[in-house]
């Protein structure tokens, strides 16, 4: 029982530079050590963006709900055009003003053109409008499979990193090995 800890102890500290690249260079660093380091950053750099986007669009749903709630009418919509991650509706309000939002309805999922659907807007923003009923918690796991993937791939580009950073470390021993030998 007491091997498990200690092994997996060691795999860390052979995983941790791969994993959490420090920002900082060693004296004498090597420049093809340096830009592998560069590389890693680059690529942590990255998942840490596609994470903020990711949470920033959930953020954004959630702003725009609260927005709704704030000034909320609701009127009964027509589908024109359903897709994926886009539906064009058409909605009277109460005061007979016709509105096709320009950027569509927000969480469009499930809708089929020539549906009747009711919608939630801002009274004072008419363009805003999402299903009626439909909330920023949609939006939470397109953006955190978003986020995952982000992770997945880049823990993948580092393990690759890592293996040909090892790969041309052996290269070089071997042929320095080779030279002494001569």
């Amino acid at each position: 029982m007491t091997e498990l800890p200690q092994r997996l102890k060691a795999l860390w500290h052979r995983a941790k530079p791969v994993i959490v690249p420090h920002l900082y260079g060693e004296p004498g660093e090597a420049l093809r050590a340096k830009v592998f380091r560069r590389i890693r950053i680059g690529i942590v750099v990255a998942a840490c963006l596609v994470t903020l986007q990711s949470v920033l669009l959930v953020v954004g749903a959630w702003r725009n709900d609260q927005q709704i709630k704030r000034h909320l009418g609701v009127a009964e919509a027509t589908v024109l055009d359903a897709g994926q991650r886009r539906s064009t509706i058409e909605f009277v309000t109460p005061d007979r003003v016709t509105y096709r939002p320009e950027l569509g309805v927000l969480y469009p999922s499930e809708l089929e053109d020539g549906m009747r659907i009711y919608v939630e807007y801002d009274t004072n923003n008419p363009d805003l409008v999402r299903v009626q009923h439909r909330n920023a918690a949609l939006a939470i796991v397109p953006a955190g499979s978003i986020a995952v993937v982000g992770w997945l791939v880049a823990g993948v580009a580092l393990a690759g990193t890592a293996v040909l950073e090892r790969r041309g470390d052996r290269r070089k021993a071997e042929s320095v090995t080779a030279a002494e030998g001569r």
